[in-house]
C-alpha cells in the first residue's frame, strides 16, 4: 500500500531491524545480569538413533495436548477478552466500533504512541487486537475502516485512502511495522512463557520489556525519518 517498488527492501529491513535489536537486547541483558562466578555447563548428548514412528507421534501428541490445555487457555482468554472490549461500550453492545471499550482505551493510549508516529486510535486498538495474533493487525484495520475485503487490489486501495485521510502516511505505517515487529508476541507465546518460566512475574516483565523496546525502536525510527521526510 505505501511502498510500492520498495516494498521488498522495506521486508527485507524488518528483518535487519530484528536482528540488531536481538543482539543489542542480549548484549545488554548479559551484562547486566551476569554472575561473579563463571557456572559450567555440562550437557550429555543421547545415542543418536533412526527415527521411531511411534515414539515420534507419542511425543508430537504430548506437546500438541501440553500446548492446548497450557497456551491453549491463555489464546482464549486473550480473545475472549478482546472480542468483548471490541463489542462493547457503556451502553453494551455496539455497531460502530468507535463507541467500543476498545476504542475508549485506544483514544486513552494513543498519547503515548505519538512519538513514534501512532496515536491514531484505529491503530491502538488494531495492536491490541494483534494480541490474539498479530497478523489479525492488518485485517483489524479493514473491520475498523468498513472494508470488506481487505486483501483486494481495491480493498488495498480504498484502506490506503482512508488512512491518509487521518494522516498516516508510509513514515507512519513503516513505525507501525516496527512496532508490530517487537512488541509483545501472541497470546500463544505469552502462555507458552509462563509456562517455561513458571513465574508470571517474569513473564509480565517479558511484556513490558518487549513493549518498551517496541515504543522506543519505532520512535526513533519515526523521529529520525520525520527529519528527512
Amino acid at each position: 500500500i505505501f511502498f510500492a517498488e520498495n516494498a521488498m527492501l522495506a521486508a527485507y529491513s524488518m528483518y535487519l531491524i530484528g536482528i540488531i535489536v536481538a543482539i543489542t537486547v542480549a548484549y545488554v541483558m548479559n551484562k547486566n545480569t551476569k554472575t561473579k562466578e563463571a557456572n559450567s555447563l555440562l550437557i550429555e548428548l543421547p545415542e543418536y538413533k533412526s527415527p521411531n514412528a511411534r515414539t515420534i507421534t507419542i511425543y508430537v501428541w504430548e506437546k500438541i495436548k501440553e500446548y492446548l490445555t497450557k497456551a491453549g487457555t491463555t489464546i482464549f482468554a486473550a480473545s475472549v477478552v478482546i472480542w468483548f472490549i471490541l463489542n462493547f461500550g457503556a451502553d453494551g453492545m455496539v455497531s460502530d466500533m468507535s463507541e467500543s471499550f476498545g476504542a475508549a482505551i485506544g483514544k486513552a493510549i494513543s498519547p503515548v504512541l505519538r512519538p513514534a508516529g501512532l496515536d491514531m486510535w484505529q491503530v491502538v486498538v488494531a495492536l491490541i487486537s494483534g494480541i490474539a495474533a498479530k497478523e489479525v493487525v492488518v485485517s483489524s484495520f479493514g473491520i475498523l475502516f468498513g472494508i470488506g475485503d481487505i486483501s483486494s487490489v481495491e480493498g488495498m486501495a480504498g484502506l490506503s485512502q482512508l488512512l491518509a485521510g487521518i494522516g498516516f502516511g508510509a513514515l507512519n505505517a513503516y513505525a507501525l511495522m516496527v512496532f508490530c515487529l517487537l512488541y509483545i508476541p501472541c497470546a500463544a507465546t505469552i502462555g507458552v512463557v509462563q509456562r517455561e518460566m513458571r513465574s508470571w512475574k517474569w513473564t509480565v516483565f517479558t511484556v513490558i520489556f518487549q513493549l518498551g523496546v517496541a515504543w522506543l525502536v519505532s520512535t526513533l525510527v519515526y523521529q529520525i525519518g520525520s527529519l528527512f521526510i
